[in-house]
């Protein structure tokens, strides 16, 4: 019974969120563009920063850096990196990024995690983050319409009541 409490009080929080749709849709766009990306310990903030220069809204981008969470860190890691190595055109780079995997799923800490990348070159952090950028426009382009829409829903939802 309190999870359901808990998720529905997060439900009407989220109806319940104040702005343009625009602003909003743009927000939680920036939010899951940067939560795509293999910086945990940063992503929020990222996405926030993106949210004050571009005018978005700084909860919703926030909220939507949710979109990575324990359950897929390591698939955004694993697949972030085999982009990037691979538009690279990287080799020889295995027992590092095994050891780097290996790391994610035993849930090291973010930050020892981020150094280790750092650690193993500007070559590899190109490969993580570059295949982070790709793999999260290619998520937050369409995320910003499908929110847009939905912002847009919820605000003749609460003018029609």
């Amino acid at each position: 019974m309190k999870t359901h409490r808990l998720l529905r009080y997060y439900y009407l929080r989220f109806i319940r969120l104040r702005g343009d749709p625009h602003e909003l849709a743009l927000g939680m766009s920036f939010g899951i563009f940067t939560g795509m990306m293999p910086i945990m310990p940063f992503q929020m903030a990222l996405s926030v920063a993106l949210a004050l220069v571009f005018k978005g809204s700084k909860i919703t981008a926030a909220l939507g850096t949710w979109i990575s969470n324990p359950l897929n860190w390591y698939f955004l890691y694993y697949f972030s990196y085999k982009l990037g190595a691979w538009i690279l055109s990287m080799e020889g780079y295995s027992a590092i990024f095994t050891t780097i995997m290996d790391m994610v799923r035993s849930e090291v800490e973010s930050m020892v995690i981020v150094e280790k990348i750092l650690e193993s070159g500007g070559l590899m952090a190109t490969a993580f983050l570059l295949g982070g950028v790709i793999m999260g426009a290619a998520v937050a382009l369409p995320s910003y319409f499908v929110f847009l829409y939905i912002f847009k829903r919820i605000r003749r939802w609460r003018n029609v009541d």
